[in-house]
């Protein structure tokens, strides 16, 4: 009779592990615990990844070949800038020389005293505003008054006294004719009559300066203008030749610049200028050129140059620096490109044209070129309202299919 198989003694609960906890939990509950559990997680990561990379290579449409892309691609469209693209109208083209330097009013003056006294009033300030012959100070010429009143009255006396002597000479004469009177008398008489005329020429003298120093006692404007300085105050002592005002005239205003010597043949009275001022951005200024020195200034290798600006609205002011080109030569009415529109290529010079929505090769034929403007004249290639490339695009070539697009 066979023994009974010998049964393992059972681990307590307390000895088992988890993974035996488990086990232990699904053999309770009826269900046997899969064999090998890591080997059925990786078959699952193969079939995924199946899934992923195979899958989208079935469910992708064929590509087409090289041929049927070609046949069935729309042309494509380069889009241009507006600032790239330029059209044809007549131009007014020029060659400048540069030009810089301070502005100074055409006119000023240093107002002095022509008098010696004590000021009565001033009346102006800097900055005003004031009209040929307003007052702008008074001295006080009261002693001079008297002295000219004493110095009339004077001379009107000594007029009649030469009068008076005059008359007597005749007589005299008379009485000299007919044998009655000596001839000393009549050579006294004489000598008297010239001493009187030149005493009444000293005080009519007199009295002309007089009045000469009552004029200058009132200093007045020379003409229109603005006070630019005031050196004096009313009741200060002053003597002939203080200075009192400065008076500049705003109206029109100068500025010399200085040109390389070998460009003075080309400049002469009456170019046109255009100027920028310091202080005044965006505005520009038209001057013209007044004169020419015919010899370059001491130590350099420059010509002065005097250039004239009209200044009707006075925004321009001594001492602003300025700076342009003087217009030495200039043609109207020319068709001319960027330089960078032009190309060069096997068939010579040409630009990209723009008609019906492509470049077209237009050939050009080159007039000259004018260096200050950057633009090349052209004798012929070109009409009026045609578009074309103006800017360096080294990708563009003709019969490519383009539109134009904002900025």
């Amino acid at each position: 009779m066979d023994e009974p198989a010998i049964q393992p003694a059972a681990k307590p609960e307390w000895a088992l592990s988890r993974r035996e906890l488990k086990k232990r939990a699904l053999l309770a509950a009826g269900i046997q615990p899969a064999r090998f559990p890591w080997l059925w997680a990786g078959a699952a990561v193969v079939v995924v990844g199946l899934a992923v990379f195979v899958l989208p290579q079935f469910l992708a449409p064929q590509a087409s070949t090289p041929t049927e892309t070609a046949a069935t691609a729309p042309d494509v469209v380069k889009r241009l800038l507006t600032i790239d693209v330029a059209t044809a109208e007549p131009a007014t083209l020029s060659e400048t020389l540069k030009a810089t330097g301070s502005l100074m009013p055409r006119r000023s003056i240093a107002i002095a005293s022509q008098v010696n006294g004590t000021l009565k009033s001033v009346d102006v300030r800097i900055g005003d505003q004031v009209k040929s012959g307003d007052v702008l100070a008074t001295v006080d010429v009261e002693t001079s008054q008297i002295q000219l009143s004493q110095q009339r009255s004077t001379a009107a006396a000594t007029r009649a006294q030469l009068a008076q002597a005059e008359n007597q000479l005749e007589r005299t004469l008379r009485l000299a004719d007919s044998g009655l009177t000596p001839s000393a008398t009549v050579e006294s008489e004489k000598a008297s009559i010239e001493a009187l005329k030149a005493n009444l020429a000293a005080l009519e003298a007199q009295v002309a300066g007089a009045e000469l120093v009552i004029r200058n006692a009132t200093i007045t404007a020379p003409f229109d203008g603005i006070v630019a300085a005031r050196s004096i105050e009313p009741g200060q002592l002053i003597t002939s030749g203080a200075a009192l005002f400065d008076l500049v005239d705003l109206s029109m205003m100068e500025m010399t610049a200085y040109v390389p010597v070998s460009a003075s043949p080309k400049l002469s009275p009456g170019q046109g200028v255009s100027l920028t001022v310091e202080g005044l951005p965006g505005q520009s200024f038209a001057a013209t050129v007044e004169g020419v020195s015919p010899v370059a200034a001491k130590g350099t290798r420059t010509v002065p140059v005097l250039i004239s600006v009209p200044n009707p609205e006075g925004k321009l002011r001594g001492g602003m620096f300025a700076s342009g080109s003087i217009v030495i030569e200039e043609t109207q009415g020319a068709f001319a490109v960027p330089d960078a529109a032009l190309r060069e290529d096997d068939e010579g010079t040409h630009i990209l044209r723009i008609a019906d929505g492509a470049l077209v090769r237009q050939p050009v034929e080159i007039a000259r070129k004018w260096v200050s403007s950057r633009m090349t004249e052209l004798a012929s290639g070109l009409v009026a309202g045609e578009s074309y490339v103006s800017g360096q695009l080294d990708d563009l070539k003709p019969g490519m299919r383009v539109t134009v697009v904002e900025n």
